[in-house]
């Protein structure tokens, strides 16, 4: 068995989506005043890894806390569509061509290696993103969730959040942004956890994502 993590750590200094706060990591107790340490964390629902609700979107939908935990755990893989160059969009063809595999996984992971500008104004530019085809192919499959390297299932420009409106709109599925290691997973199907923070009428939340392999 081999664990990969996939989780960014929360930091102060770590990128977030634009108009957002970073997190405060502040020393609320010390050893030498408490006899121990304690840290206050003030940081927005969707930082980091996180994971997005329909309740993100839509009022009345269901938020993350509301879920069964088997929301978040199931069989993952991981599309490669690392070919897919600044400002354009991932298509079918990327899933027809482990059509077969994409059929059997509970959740797919787009991996596009965006996450190599983590850190840099890069990572807020024209990233890859799925179109409305992707989008229908989920819905229809009727996946647990999707997942991404990179900040948002939307592009950067796309106020309207087309994406997000169409798959929170019609199923229950939930979507993770902001992976990392994704290229060291392969091809083959594996075991994914990806455990929200569970907080009352969660819109969404910082996630541990894990991918569990077998070897």
């Amino acid at each position: 068995m081999k664990v990969i993590d996939l989780t960014h750590t929360i930091s102060e200094n770590m990128p977030v989506y634009p108009g957002t706060e970073t997190p405060k990591l502040v020393t609320a107790n010390t050893y030498e005043a408490n006899g121990f340490k304690e840290t206050l964390l003030t940081l927005f629902s969707h930082t980091g890894t996180h994971m997005d609700a329909p309740s993100h979107i839509f009022k009345h939908r269901t938020t993350l806390d509301a879920f069964p935990v088997d929301q978040f755990i199931g069989k993952g893989l991981v599309i490669d569509c690392s070919d897919v160059e600044e400002g354009q969009r991932i298509t079918m063809e990327h899933i027809h061509a482990v059509k077969e595999k994409a059929n059997q996984a509970e959740f797919l992971l787009f991996y596009t290696g965006w996450e190599k500008h983590w850190g840099t104004n890069t990572y807020f530019g024209d990233y890859p993103a799925i179109n409305e085809e992707v989008a229908d192919y989920l819905i229809n499959t009727k996946k647990k969730g999707v997942g991404l390297d990179v900040i948002g299932i939307d592009p950067i420009t796309d106020e309207n959040l087309t994406i997000h409106h169409k798959l929170f709109a019609e199923t229950e599925i939930v979507v993770i942004e902001n992976l990392t290691r994704l290229g060291e997973i392969g091809g083959e199907l594996f075991t994914f956890f990806a455990l929200p923070m569970k907080y009352e009428n969660a819109d969404g939340a910082p996630i541990r994502a894990v991918a569990v392999l077998n070897e």
